[in-house]
Order: structure tokens, then sequence, then C-alpha cells
């Protein structure tokens, strides 16, 4: 089949958004009202989703997302589920009541979103989230649980007006030229999603980013549930055990690896709790969620061959707090020393390179630079080599994932004694998907 085409002679999706991208001269362009005018023009479908769980933060957003979704499914309960950005194809940004969506319907309500948009600007964002509004509209589900693509305040999401529970993961420096300079800032356009009687589940905050969330809940009366006030997570004994004014489950670890997960999964448990979930569907989110490209290992695929006996790993974390997490997962692997990580890295342009290295000082064997192949907005193997030697390591480049990996190989053969090698591929989401589709 070609790709222009699907059964029935109608266009594939993939023509369809390549047409949409270029609606707007900017990809990023936060504002609310082209996507109203649009949803009006499609008979509001905002208002007719099942009850909305709406997911904001810089770092644990999607891992959140997936722990709710599977905790959800456990309780008996059908979800749509709205995420960003895919990984290897369009349709894994939208799940109708747990199903990826299928290829003649994005096709045909991608077309309708188009239709009635005509030739007005809008972003690439705000028309497809048009469309996934559309999908759950016109399906049934018991929830609906959205992630913010960026922020909160502007972002296009926020066009609901009465979400269920509203939920805040950790939040970092990222994406200072949108969101602001400061932490208090950026905590300040993250909670622009709360709103007046529906509580939020806040997770651990710098304190400059907790007082702004409390402000904004102040301002508008929306309360809150707070990781470390009305609600705690620990890890005892290799469980997770979380704590409210409702009593203590005592829960199997989570099933996506690194300390930063008990974080992300004590958000989601709080979450479930206020939505009323009970402790056998809580226990098995824990070990039933799923969620790619997150400290995952990659165990088979031609890209593991390559570099013989090593341990090849994929996150798409792309800022300093995301690093810190990963670094502080592997260099726990070791029992009495870290052993030394490769380092395969890909980034967009805008991310701070310098201040993801330092977080792998004492564990970066070496950085092999690569672009990211057709994202017009990567830094190129060189800047991001620099970076790493600005940080501290040593680095080189490669023109792809695949040349990185076999400099591996020949460095270790020849230069180190290590056995057991353990290669990370990080810096981004996109170079996340490429590595995926390279590996089958």
């Amino acid at each position: 089949m070609e790709i222009g085409s699907i059964s029935g002679g109608e266009e594939h999706s993939d023509v369809i958004l390549e047409r949409l991208l270029k609606l707007h001269p900017k990809l990023i362009d936060l504002s609310l009202a082209r996507l109203e005018r649009l949803l009006k023009e499609l008979q509001s479908p905002e208002r007719d989703l099942p009850p909305v769980i709406h997911v904001a933060g810089t770092n644990g957003k999607g891992s959140v997302c997936a722990y709710l979704r599977a905790g959800l499914e456990a309780s008996g309960n059908s979800a749509h589920v709205y995420i960003s950005p895919h990984l290897s194809r369009f349709h894994e940004r939208i799940r109708i009541a747990g199903k990826l969506i299928e290829e003649a319907e994005l096709a045909r309500l991608l077309q309708q979103a188009e239709i009635a948009n005509g030739d007005a600007p809008i972003t690439f964002f705000e028309i497809t989230t048009a469309a996934a509004f559309l999908a759950f509209a016109q399906n049934p589900a018991d929830w609906t649980i959205l992630e913010v693509g960026l922020g909160g305040r502007l972002d296009a999401t926020n066009v609901i007006h009465a979400p269920k529970l509203t939920v805040i993961t950790p939040v970092s420096i990222d994406h200072q030229e949108f969101l602001g300079a400061t932490i208090g800032e950026i905590a300040a356009e993250k909670a622009g999603i709360l709103k007046t009687n529906a509580p939020c589940v806040v997770g651990e905050q710098p304190p400059e980013a907790m007082a702004a969330i409390e402000a904004r809940a102040a301002e508008i009366g929306a309360p809150l549930l707070r990781a470390g006030t009305e609600w705690r997570v620990s890890e005892e004994r290799g469980r997770l055990v979380f704590e409210d004014e409702d009593g203590l489950l005592d829960l199997p670890a989570p099933r996506l690896p690194g300390r930063h997960q008990f974080e992300n999964a004590g958000i989601a448990v709080a979450a479930l709790r206020a939505l009323g979930m009970r402790e056998p569907a809580i226990a098995r989110s824990m070990t039933d969620v799923e969620w790619p490209a997150r400290l995952q290992r990659l165990k088979s695929g031609p890209l593991t061959q390559i570099v013989e006996g090593a341990e090849l790993w994929l996150d798409g974390g792309h800022n300093t707090a995301a690093a810190a997490a990963v670094a502080q997962h592997l260099g726990a692997m070791g029992e009495d020393a870290p052993a030394p990580v490769s380092l395969i890295c890909g980034m967009m342009g805008s991310k701070d390179a310098v201040g993801f290295f330092r977080a792998f000082e004492g564990l970066a064997r070496r950085v092999y630079a690569v672009p990211i192949a057709g994202e017009a907005g990567a830094a190129s193997a060189e800047d991001i080599a620099s970076a790493a030697v600005k940080a501290g390591l040593t680095a080189r480049m490669a023109g792809s994932v695949e040349a990185a990996l076999r400099s591996i190989a020949a460095d270790i053969k020849y230069d180190f004694a290590d056995p057991h090698p353990r290669v990370l591929i990080c810096g981004s989401l996109y170079l996340a998907g490429q590595v995926l589709r390279e590996n089958g």
C-alpha cells in the first residue's frame, strides 16, 4: 500500500499531517484563541469528553499518565489518552478507550479538523489537539487523560474548563523562551491548568515553584494535594509505601526503572486515591505500567548486536533534572563502584546541553555526539560535543547512532578492559523515536 493513500482512496494521515505543519509559520505559538475558534466550528467537542484528568509539569508527565491509565484500566475503567510528542508514529498520541487510534479514523478526524479550519493560521499541535478531542467526544470511555504539551496556561489542552482532577509533576528549568526565566515563572505557567473546585495533585517541588502553585490555587479556590504535606511516598525494602490521611498503602515497586519513578508513581497513586480507586487496582498500576524510552533496556534488535556484551539503555529525557535522575539510576547499578557509561547523545538546540552533561560527571566514559536526522531545530553533533567538553567530559562526533555504536565497539576493544560495557542513548525523545524505529 502506498503511503499517500488508505483503503477507499482516502489520504493517509502522514500526508494530511504534513499539510497541517504549514498552517502556521511557527511550530510553537502559545495561545488559546485559534483553537477556541476551530473548536467552535467543530461544535465544541471539548465539552463532550469523559471526565478529564489534566497533567502538567516539567518531568514525569508521561510516566504519570501511564500509571494513571494502568490504574484506571485495572479498576475496570476505560480511558482516552492524549500525549505528546510521539516516538515512532503520530498514532501514539491518541488512545481511544485504551487502544491506539486506527489509521482510517485518524485520517478522517484530521480531515474534519482541516476542513473546518480552512486556511486560517493554527499551529500543528492546536489542530491535532482538535482532532483528538473529536475522537474522544465521538467514542465512549470512563475517563480522559490529557498531557499538557508545553507549559499549561496557554497550552492547547487548557481549553478544558472543568477537569475532574489536575496534576502538576515536578517543575524545573526548561523552555525558558516560552515559559519564563525563573522556576517561579515557569511554575506559574504550569499552574495555569488549575481550576476552581478541581483538586490538584502536586509532586515534590522547589520552594519557589510550590509557592507559585499555592498562590494560584488560593486565588481561584483549587484544593491542593501536595507531596510531603497531604501525602508522602517512600521506598522501603524495595517496595513503594504511600501514606495520606486515609491510611497507608504497601505497594509493589514501580515497573519502570529509576529512583525517580517512585516519585512519579507516588503522584499517580495520590491521583488515583483522589478519584476513588481501590488498593488492588492501584497496586496493579505499579506492575502493569508501560512507557517506552524512559530508561528502557533494549535487549533485542539490530542495534543491540553492535557492541558485544553491552547493556543498551534508551531514555528520552532532555533537561538537567531528567539527566540527574537517569545518572542517579545508572550510578546506583554498580555494586562497589558505578560502571562507566558511554553516552550517545542527540539534542534539540534549545536545550541546556552543558547542564545535561554535568549530571554524568564521574560516570560517563565518553560522549558520542550525533545529529537528529530530519529535525530542523536539532543541535549539530559539533555543538553537542563542544557542550560535553565544557561540562568536563571527553567527546567525539558520529554521523548516526549506529556509527556511534560501532565507534564504541572499537574503542572498548582497544582502549578498555570492560567485558560488559554500558551504553546510554539519550538527550531527546525525537532521537529515542528514531532509535526504536531503527531497532525494529
